[in-house]
């Protein structure tokens, strides 16, 4: 998903890699003495992202990026009136720089250092071949996270399928797969792992855990794709659909970014590591020295990118800054009105989602996990999913010797909800809406915000059910 993270680094929506040290509060801000009403602004843009494109497209297009600044100060000036000055220009400020300056400096490096690797070659998108595209996806994404796996694939795979005529399936499952669901192995697939890395999970307690539910899901969703796909394919080719008579070589034209793109997983995992206790407070927002340096080496890497890459390699891939533009403003307003309602998440039993925070916990204080699973996706599916791990973390005890051996189940529904689900709505994790961006400059026509979800509840849905019966129940 969803997108802010912690006052290290924000992730995202991000999938994003996982880029967080020590979780971000609104400063001042307590979060029992909000009620629903400051939930208002995000629904705000939440609407307004999912039906001006359908009902205004005109508008929306030329204005979207006023209308993301429009909800934000109806969040802003508010936290300002009614909280004081100080209090509310803090808490934004803080948000700022503490998570939207750190995400969009990643999210960006991944998308010029992706952008400038050109895969080459006569794929044709076969069912077959459509299906090692996603399963290669879902694999990598544990290594250089959701983002940079979904940058580095989605040009070859909208190539590959340029002729066909049904293949939105195609790029509806690659949100699925590669921008979600293929991160759950790692603490570098998505941020709510690296956050509960941070907080004392074990690296590889993930992979141990979470394998067989990620294989389970990734091959039932493999299987359905290929079943719908196969079935678009022979339309397409009753149609008269061809594969391209001219071959081309297999070549990765670009390679240096391919090192470069190793840096900026390395640079991740510095942070993740080391421990310098060296800060610097700026604005009132404090800064680790390992996270200004990360993000440093974050913008160095796309500056080398941009110099060192051949013109025509970006041109191959139709590379432009439009998509990025795009998840800059819109996230800009997303996680400026996300503030409120992330404090009332974290004031938990005593805050305005009480009644939902209850719902974890069975009468005989045992925990409840098919609820902590499907709440935590939830709420991941339209926040963010990052700081949503950490809140519910904290609800099973915050423990993590515990939570891996004696509360391993409770731990495993966490973070399944919290990565899974993100597939549920485009705004659910960053490479999630940075696809849909490239597919729409391509000519793809990807299904509006609540098209899409006809897609992902009626998919999904039953596959996550599936998840909490053989795993969580």
């Amino acid at each position: 998903m969803t997108l802010l993270s912690s006052a290290r680094m924000s992730a995202a929506i991000l999938a994003l890699g996982a880029l967080t040290a020590v979780p971000a509060h609104a400063a001042g801000i307590d979060g029992s003495s909000l009620g629903l009403t400051w939930a208002v602004p995000f629904a705000g843009i939440l609407l307004s992202i999912a039906l001006c494109p359908l009902f205004l497209p005109h508008f929306w297009h030329k204005n979207f990026g006023k209308v993301a600044v429009f909800w934000a100060l109806c969040c802003a000036v508010p936290l300002c009136a009614v909280l004081g000055f100080s209090v509310g220009t803090d808490a934004i400020v803080h948000v700022l720089l503490a998570d939207y300056v750190p995400f969009i400096i990643f999210v960006g490096s991944l998308f010029v250092v992706a952008g400038g690797i050109h895969v080459r070659g006569s794929f044709v998108g076969r069912p077959i071949v459509n299906v090692a595209f996603l399963g290669l996806g879902a694999v990598l994404a544990n290594f250089m996270g959701t983002t940079g796996a979904a940058m580095l694939l989605i040009r070859p795979l909208i190539e590959a399928n340029a002729g066909r005529t049904r293949k939105k399936q195609t790029f509806i499952f690659f949100i699925f797969l590669v921008a979600n669901v293929g991160g759950a192995l790692t603490p570098l697939g998505d941020p709510p792992l690296f956050l509960g890395f941070l907080k004392g999970v074990g690296f590889f307690w993930t992979a141990e855990h979470l394998m067989l539910p990620w294989l389970l899901c990734s091959g039932v969703l493999l299987f359905i794709y290929f079943l719908i796909d196969s079935a678009c394919f022979k339309k397409d080719v009753a149609d008269g659909f061809k594969a391209p008579a001219e071959t081309k070589a297999f070549a990765i034209e670009g390679g240096i970014n391919v090192l470069l793109l190793a840096g900026i997983i390395g640079a991740v995992l510095y942070s993740g590591f080391s421990r310098s206790g060296i800060e610097f407070t700026f604005l009132n927002v404090h800064f680790a020295l390992e996270s200004i340096f990360r993000d440093l080496c974050f913008l160095a890497l796309a500056g080398l990118s941009l110099m060192l890459t051949a013109k025509a390699t970006r041109e191959a891939n139709h590379f432009t800054w439009d998509p990025i533009l795009e998840v800059a403003k819109l996230f800009f307003g997303i996680f400026v009105c996300i503030v409120p309602v992330l404090e009332m998440l974290r004031a938990g039993h005593d805050g305005a989602f009480a009644s939902l925070v209850a719902l974890v916990t069975n009468a005989d204080g045992s925990f409840n996990n098919t609820f902590f699973f499907w709440l935590t996706g939830s709420l991941s599916a339209f926040l963010d999913n990052a700081p949503t791990y950490l809140a519910f973390f904290n609800l099973a005890g915050g423990d993590p010797a515990v939570l891996m051996t004696t509360d391993a189940q409770t731990l495993m529904a966490i973070s399944m909800g919290s990565v899974f689900m993100g597939a549920v709505t485009y705004i659910g994790n960053a490479p999630n809406f940075m696809t849909v961006a490239i597919c729409n400059e391509r000519g793809v026509k990807m299904p509006s915000f609540f098209g899409y979800m006809l897609w992902s509840v009626g998919i999904l849905f039953p596959v996550f059910f599936l998840m909490d019966m053989v795993f969580l129940t």
